[in-house]
C-alpha cells in the first residue's frame, strides 16, 4: 500500500472512531448531554482533531448518511447509463439496501440506534429532514440528466421522492412500533415495492 493510501486509511480509522465513540456516548449520557471533548477523549484523540474532521458533534452523528448520499448519486449514476429510469431507481434502492447491511457503512444494528436517537431529538431530525432534501435533488438532477427528453426536472423530483419517501416512511413505522432490527430492510423493501408499483404507471410509458 502506498503511502497516500495509508495515509487515507488511517484518516478513515479515525473517522470511524469517533463516529463509534459518538454514538457511545449518546446512548449513554444523551445527544445533549454529550461534549465535543468527551467524544474525543473517548476515540482517543484531541478535540482539535476531531474538528479537523467534523465541523461538530452533530456531523460526527451524520457523516455516514453523507456518504450514502455520495453512494446513492453514485450508483444512480452507473445505472442510468444501462436501464431506464424505473428499474436505474429500483437498482440504486437495492445496492444501498445492500451497502447499509453488509457494506462499509456502521451497520445495520447501529444504523437503527442511530435512527433511534435521532428520531428523538427534534435539531437532528431538522438535520435529517435537510440531508433527505439534498439527496433528492441530487438524485433527481442525475435523473432528469440521463433522460432529458423523458423526464423534466418536476416529474424526475417526483419520482425520486416517491423512492426515497417510501423507505424512510416504512423504516419509521417499523421503529414506532418496535420492531426488531431484522425487520428493517424488509420493511425499507416493502416501500420500495410500493413506490415502483406508481412509478410504473408514471414513468414507464415515457420511457
Amino acid at each position: 500500500m502506498t503511502g497516500e493510501g495509508l495515509r487515507e486509511r488511517k484518516k478513515q480509522q479515525t473517522r470511524t472512531a469517533l463516529s463509534d465513540a459518538a454514538m457511545r456516548l449518546f446512548l449513554e449520557k444523551g445527544y445533549q448531554g454529550t461534549t465535543v471533548a468527551e467524544i474525543a477523549a473517548e476515540a482517543g484523540v484531541s478535540t482539535k482533531t476531531l474538528f479537523n474532521y467534523f465541523p461538530g458533534k452533530e456531523d460526527v452523528l451524520f457523516a455516514h448518511r453523507r456518504q450514502r448520499i455520495d453512494e446513492m448519486e453514485r450508483v444512480l449514476a452507473e445505472q442510468v447509463r444501462s436501464t431506464g429510469p424505473v428499474e436505474a431507481l429500483h437498482r440504486t434502492a437495492e445496492c444501498v439496501l445492500t451497502w447499509i447491511g453488509t457494506g462499509d457503512g456502521p451497520g445495520l444494528e447501529p444504523n437503527a440506534a442511530q435512527a433511534r436517537l435521532i428520531m428523538s431529538v427534534p435539531e437532528l431530525r431538522s438535520r435529517l429532514l435537510s440531508l433527505l432534501w439534498e439527496l433528492e435533488r441530487r438524485l433527481a438532477v442525475v435523473l432528469h440528466e440521463a433522460y432529458p427528453r423523458q423526464l423534466d426536472l418536476v416529474t424526475a423530483a417526483a419520482a425520486v421522492g416517491a423512492l426515497v419517501g417510501g423507505m424512510h416512511a416504512a423504516v419509521r413505522a417499523c421503529l414506532d412500533r418496535g420492531d426488531p432490527v431484522e425487520a428493517l430492510v424488509p420493511a425499507a423493501e416493502r416501500g420500495i415495492a410500493v413506490a415502483m408499483r406508481g412509478l410504473d404507471h408514471v414513468v414507464a410509458p415515457l420511457q
